[in-house]
C-alpha cells in the first residue's frame, strides 16, 4: 500500500501593522522632528515648544509602549482565531523598524501575501494613504515580492462605534450633576492641510460617519441640553489653512453659548500619546476650565481586548478577499506639511 503523502502547510499570511512611531527618549526628539520635516531640522523655537510639551506629559510619549502592546495583542487575537495562519510584523512611518524593514522581514519569512493595516481608523491621503503607498512600493520590490492587500480604513468595523460609545457614556457619567446642564460633545481627529482634501479625500466624511455612529448609538440627539459635533485638533505649525473648525475655538464658542461642560472623544486616535495627553488633557482642558466649564475625555482604546478582537476580525476578513492586481498609475507619496505637530 502506497503511503499517503502529506501536503506541506501553506505559508502563513503576513500582517503588516503600521503606525506613526515616536522617539524613545528625550534625546531622540530632535532627530524625530527632523525626520518628520523630511530631513530639515526644526527651528529652535519649535523644538523648544515640542520639548516643553513632552515635559508636560512626563518627558516622553507612551506611544511606543502602547503600540507594542497593540501589535502583540493583535498577534495574540489572530493566533487565537486562526492558529498558525498569520505572521505579524510592525513598521513605523518615522522610526525603526520602518515600514520597509517590516515588509522585508515578512518576505524573508517566506510569506507570499500580507494584509496591510494602519493603526488609524480613517482613510486620508496624508495619513493611512501614505503608509499604504510606502508598503505597496516595498512589497513590489521585496525579494521575493509580496502581494499586499491593504485595509484602507476600518472606521466602521463591527463593534467599534459601540466600543467608543461606551467610553463616551462613561465620560458623560463622570461629570458632576451641576455640570450636565448644558454639555457639548466633540468628536475629534487630527486636522490636515486643506490642500490634502482637494481631490475628494474621504477623511472628513469618514470622521463625520464615526461621530454620527457613536451619537446614534447613544441617542445623543434626544438628550436635553446636549449638543454634539466634529472638531479638529493638533493642526501643524504652517501658514497654510488647515481643516476646521478647530477644537479650541469650538470650546470657546460653546462657552459663550452657556455650556457648562465639554466632553471630547478623539475618534481619530487609538492610543494615548502627545496629541491626547497634551493637546486634549492639558491644552483643551485648560481652555474649558478657564471658561468655567467642566472637561472630560474618553479613555483611549490602547490594548483593550475588545478593540484588538475587532481589529483581528478586520484582518481576517481582508485576508479572505481575493488578491487584487496592483493599481496602474498609483499616486505618488504626497509631501508632508512643512511643520506639522508630531503625533507622538
Amino acid at each position: 500500500m502506497t503511503p499517503r503523502r502529506h501536503r506541506p502547510a501553506p505559508p502563513p499570511t503576513g500582517v503588516l501593522v503600521m503606525a506613526h512611531g515616536t522617539p524613545d527618549s528625550p534625546a531622540g526628539i530632535e532627530p524625530f522632528y527632523t525626520a518628520i520635516r523630511r530631513g530639515r531640522p526644526p527651528p529652535p523655537e519649535l523644538l523648544a515648544e515640542l520639548d516643553r510639551r513632552y515635559e508636560a506629559i512626563g518627558g516622553i510619549s507612551p506611544l511606543a509602549e502602547r503600540t507594542r502592546a497593540q501589535v502583540d495583542g493583535l498577534a495574540a487575537a489572530l493566533e487565537s482565531a486562526a492558529p498558525g495562519e498569520f505572521t505579524v510584523r510592525f513598521g513605523a512611518k518615522h522610526t525603526a523598524p520602518s515600514i520597509e524593514d517590516a515588509v522585508a522581514e515578512l518576505a524573508g519569512c517566506g510569506v507570499g501575501r500580507a494584509v496591510g493595516i494602519v493603526l488609524t481608523p480613517h482613510r486620508s491621503s496624508l495619513g493611512s494613504g501614505e503608509y499604504l503607498r510606502r508598503a505597496e512600493a516595498a512589497a513590489a520590490t521585496a525579494s521575493p515580492p509580496l502581494a499586499l492587500t491593504p485595509v484602507p480604513s476600518w472606521h466602521r468595523a463591527e463593534g467599534l462605534a459601540q466600543l467608543l460609545a461606551h467610553r463616551t457614556a462613561a465620560a458623560l457619567a463622570s461629570l458632576g450633576p451641576g455640570d450636565r446642564t448644558r454639555t457639548a460633545v466633540f468628536f475629534t481627529a487630527h486636522s490636515l492641510p486643506e490642500r490634502a482634501l482637494a481631490h475628494d479625500d474621504p477623511y472628513p466624511i469618514q470622521v463625520q460617519e464615526s461621530a454620527s455612529d457613536i451619537a446614534a448609538a447613544l441617542a445623543l440627539d434626544e438628550v436635553p441640553g446636549l449638543s454634539w459635533g466634529v472638531a479638529w485638533q493638533s493642526a501643524g505649525r504652517t501658514a497654510e489653512p488647515w481643516v476646521g473648525p478647530d477644537l479650541l475655538t469650538e470650546v470657546e464658542r460653546v462657552a459663550g453659548l452657556g455650556a457648562t461642560s465639554v466632553v471630547v472623544c478623539p475618534v481619530g486616535f487609538v492610543s494615548d500619546h502627545l496629541e491626547v495627553l497634551y493637546d486634549l488633557d492639558i491644552e483643551a482642558a485648560g481652555v474649558a476650565r478657564g471658561a468655567g466649564m467642566a472637561f472630560a475625555r474618553t479613555a483611549s482604546l490602547d490594548d483593550d481586548p475588545q478593540f484588538l478582537g475587532l481589529l483581528a476580525r478586520t484582518v481576517v476578513a481582508a485576508a479572505s478577499a481575493p488578491v487584487a492586481a496592483p493599481a496602474a498609475g498609483a499616486a505618488a507619496v504626497a509631501p508632508a506639511a512643512a511643520d506639522p505637530t508630531p503625533p507622538a
